[in-house]
């Protein structure tokens, strides 16, 4: 691990709403602090950016990077979908010289986070040609897009959201209960036949999307 147990913290938000609010910011700082107690690094700085995810520029990031190697630092993020869900990007990253970790995933090595970042681009293409699939059929019915799309979107989104927040008590208990890791969440959730918001089993990109979602919805 980086010199003299030295850390930089790396939060990110993806709208200026959220940055000014504070939603996810907290849930966060939150996760960050819960790992320094856990391994007692010292904190040397802590960095946000009010960015979207799709992005690889990120100023912030650039100026987190560069005091880590000034102070022989690791980077230390809550959660690895807070940096990107982008292979090239952590790739990047990863060529950087500077040590990084995930504090809902400390162990992860550098194969499984890349893998990790896979699972989530893929993820990302997957729901997009969905949507342009669904699109492109209720055209060929005859379906006028604009409005219709808009009322089905808000649909799918009410949906999910609705699927979350019956999902929350469950989380915060398991969360208590010591499953703090997306990993072992997916595997209790699995354990005690509780299926996903589409009645499969749960996978670790599944159970990101929903602690994203719970994050959105929290405040």
């Amino acid at each position: 691990m980086a010199g003299a147990n030295n850390c930089i913290a790396y939060y990110r938000v993806s709208t200026d709403r959220q940055g000014k609010s504070g939603l996810g910011l907290e849930a966060q700082k939150e996760t960050v602090n819960r790992y320094l107690e856990s391994v007692r690094w010292n904190l040397v700085g802590e960095y946000v950016e009010v960015e979207s995810g799709k992005k690889k520029n990120r100023p912030e990031l650039e100026v987190a990077l560069q005091v880590c190697k000034k102070e022989k630092a690791t980077l230390l993020i809550a959660k690895l979908d807070r940096l990107a869900r982008n292979v090239y990007f952590i790739s990047g990253l990863m060529e950087s010289g500077v040590d990084f970790v995930a504090a809902d995933n400390p162990h992860a090595n550098k194969l499984m986070i890349h893998l990790l970042a896979a699972f989530a681009e893929h993820e990302r293409e997957q729901i997009s040609q969905r949507t342009k699939d669904a699109l492109a059929a209720a055209k060929a019915r005859g379906v006028e897009l604009g409005k219709n799309g808009k009322v089905l979107a808000k649909m799918n989104q009410e949906k999910a959201d609705t699927f979350a927040n019956g999902m929350a008590a469950t989380v915060r208990q398991l969360q208590n209960d010591g499953f703090t890791t997306i990993r072992q969440l997916a595997d209790e959730l699995n354990r005690r036949e509780i299926s996903s918001a589409n009645g499969a089993l749960w996978h670790i990109p599944t159970v990101h999307r929903l602690l994203r979602r719970l994050e959105k919805t929290a405040a």
